[in-house]
């Protein structure tokens, strides 16, 4: 079960980046004199977590889009079996939820596509 604070989300949810983050951070720089320095520290947060393909309710979108709409929120996201303290990652378009079959008059139960972008802090 994926759960974001309170709400439960679609257990088809992709964590699409999960592996293309690396807690390692590097600097490189060639001096006057040629030589290369190369210094290496490991990242303490900001590690993406975004998650893509799930089908949710329009119901379950207006709960995550009142998140959203909270500045400087930090979530607790459980996601496969770990506990991470998470925030929207603003700055990238924090959730996106399109209709599966668009209506002029949505019910609370008409499913979407949905996206969420956070980092873990």
């Amino acid at each position: 079960m994926i759960t974001l604070n309170a709400i439960t989300l679609p257990d088809d949810l992709i964590w699409s980046d999960e592996f293309a983050w690396s807690a390692v951070r590097q600097s490189a720089d060639v001096t006057l004199t040629g030589a290369l320095i190369v210094e290496e520290a490991a990242q303490q947060a900001g590690r993406p977590i975004t998650l893509v393909d799930g089908w949710a309710t329009r119901a379950t979108v207006e709960l995550l889009y009142a998140l959203v709409q909270q500045p400087g929120q930090v979530h607790s996201l459980s996601l496969q079996g770990t506990t991470y303290s998470v925030m929207f990652r603003q700055a990238d378009g924090p959730l996106t939820a399109n209709p599966v079959q668009p209506v002029t008059d949505p019910a609370p139960d008409d499913l979407y596509i949905i996206t969420l972008r956070l980092m873990v802090v």
